[in-house]
């Protein structure tokens, strides 16, 4: 789908070198994927820590130990 967005030209050209992308749109895509990723594995993360996963078999500890 394509869409016309207004972003800072310094904010996209860091978004280019972060990603290594050397196009907007593939640099706009992949920053934005990857920010999605890192957000939901927070909130997932936070869930596990607030017991919503009852029958979850591993306790935190055993999560954080193979975290290492």
């Amino acid at each position: 789908m394509k869409i016309t967005i207004d972003i800072d030209e310094n904010l996209l050209q860091d978004a280019m070198n972060l990603t290594g992308e050397r196009k907007k749109g593939p640099a706009v895509v992949k920053a934005a994927t990857e920010y999605i990723k890192r957000e939901m594995s927070k909130k997932f993360g936070h869930m596990l820590r607030e017991g919503e996963f009852g029958d979850y078999p591993l306790t935190n500890a055993e999560i954080e130990a193979l975290d290492r």
